[in-house]
């Protein structure tokens, strides 16, 4: 009789179903390997204010959430509502939780973060409809759009054709992606302890998804 593992619970929230899509499928397919250390409970909540988020989860131990959202573009629209959403990230420290919550951006968004995980991709694009044509490639899909892409049969599809090797394989290239940036001497930004890239492509998704495969030994 095999032995029973422990569960691991992580807290999330996300600003759209494409990213509680993946977390459900990553949760599941961690769970169906036989090698993984641990069992995983991934909380995630369809949430863009992560303060609301931090007030909803009742907890009294410390306590990690990581937040995932874009940054869609480097138009002011686009600046002010990721450093409106850094402010919210830090004020929830001061709810008295034991809150840390972590950073969990993409530079321009989530697509980025799935392209990685079947191809190399350090193309600096000026829009976030252009992330269409390496999706299409990277899964052999055929989207006309990026909404048809995300609609839940089709982003479900292209889930079914990634495994936990590709997941590896997507952390690795994201630090690649990071490292490139600073041996290219971009400017790293530090706002409120949040350090990131404004410049494209860039993203800090993989390291949340790095610590799970490490605490279960899978990494």
């Amino acid at each position: 009789m095999s032995k029973m593992k422990n569960t691991r619970k992580y807290y999330f929230s996300v600003e759209g179903e494409t990213e509680d899509w993946y977390l459900e499928w990553l949760q599941k397919i961690i769970n169906s390997e036989p090698s993984a250390r641990f069992k995983i409970s991934l909380d995630s909540k369809i949430e863009k204010n992560p303060l609301k988020r931090a007030k909803s989860i009742p907890i009294t131990q410390k306590t990690e959430i990581t937040h995932f959202f874009d940054c869609e573009s480097n138009d002011a629209v686009h600046t002010k509502q990721f450093i409106a959403t850094l402010n919210l990230l830090k004020d929830t420290s001061k709810l008295g939780k034991q809150i840390k919550y972590n950073l969990g951006y993409s530079n321009f968004t989530f697509e980025l973060w799935m392209v990685l995980h079947k191809i190399d991709f350090n193309t600096i694009l000026t829009h976030r409809r252009q992330y269409l044509k390496p999706i299409n490639k990277a899964f052999g899909e055929n989207s006309s759009e990026l909404d048809q892409y995300k609609q839940k049969v089709n982003f479900r599809r292209v889930l079914s054709k990634i495994s936990l090797v590709e997941v590896r394989a997507a952390i690795a290239r994201s630090k690649g992606i990071m490292q490139r940036n600073k041996e290219n001497g971009f400017t790293m930004n530090e706002y409120k302890g949040y350090q990131y890239y404004m410049s494209n492509p860039c993203l800090s998704v993989w390291e949340s998804i790095e610590k799970i495969l490490k605490d279960c030994d899978l990494l």
